[in-house]
């Protein structure tokens, strides 16, 4: 394993956001504070409890998860579309480097701001609402796996992407409307029966329903699906990157 690669690369990354902080953590983090002020303290403050548990506590993971995923896939697709777009993907490739290397190196440095604007975020929750964590160590499982998962995920995308509107598309068009329909802001239990088949079958409630169960030990699934779906998800990431690097799919283009 060549650590001094991994180093290299996540090393620029890093250096990346740090150069752009307004728009990597401030507008995120702003973003989210406007969610807690509109649903948390203004729309909250005249809804009931939900499990026993203040509105605007319960909306916390959900918007989490929102943020979370949007920057997890945002951070890993623009880092490595980048080098496509300026043709310096091919030093890289040509380089004595592993793609195992270069998905750490990338990937690695994508989950790490999105865990840190994760950790910035409930931080910044505690100014507008009361909450607590009952289980902390879920918790930050939760935070790494979701976004090692979607940092692969972004890290796919901007492979795939041809130009900068298809970096869009994805978080825009899917990953956002998927986030509101996943519980982000209500129980699916709230929902009629058929509504909450349906609702089974998209992915992101698995993370909300797990997510919520590490703060305040209530979930809308089970545990062990919520950790095995996104486990899957995730082993699926894998499996397909490796087959990029194997058949050179649009890196070479």
């Amino acid at each position: 394993m060549n650590f001094y690669a991994i180093k290299a690369i996540y090393t620029f990354e890093i250096a990346r956001t740090l150069r752009t902080l307004m728009q990597s953590i401030a507008s995120p983090v702003i973003s989210t504070s406007l969610y807690f002020i509109v649903f948390g303290a203004a729309i909250g403050s005249r809804m009931g409890d939900i499990d026993g548990i203040s509105y605007g506590a319960f909306i916390i993971p959900g918007l989490l998860m929102l943020a979370l995923l949007g920057e997890s896939i945002s951070n890993a697709a623009f880092g490595i579309f980048f080098p496509k777009f300026s043709g310096t993907i091919y030093e890289v490739l040509s380089a004595p480097v592993s793609y195992v290397e270069i998905v750490a190196g990338y990937v690695g440095a994508a989950a790490t701001k999105s865990i840190v604007l994760g950790l910035l975020i409930m931080i910044t929750a505690r100014f507008f609402v009361d909450y607590n964590i009952e289980h902390p160590f879920w918790m930050f499982c939760f935070l790494v796996l979701t976004a090692v998962t979607f940092s692969l995920f972004g890290f796919i995308l901007g492979i795939w992407a041809k130009n900068f509107q298809q970096l869009q598309v994805v978080p825009l068009l899917v990953i956002t409307p998927l986030t509101f329909l996943g519980g982000a802001f209500y129980s699916i239990n709230m929902l009629p029966p058929f509504w909450q088949t349906v609702t089974l079958f998209n992915p992101i409630v698995y993370l909300i329903s797990g997510f919520r169960w590490s703060f305040y030990g209530v979930a809308d699934v089970h545990l062990a699906v919520s950790v095995g779906m996104t486990s899957l998800f995730m082993f699926a990431c894998l499996i397909y990157i490796a087959w990029i690097f194997k058949t050179g799919y649009r890196l070479r283009e």
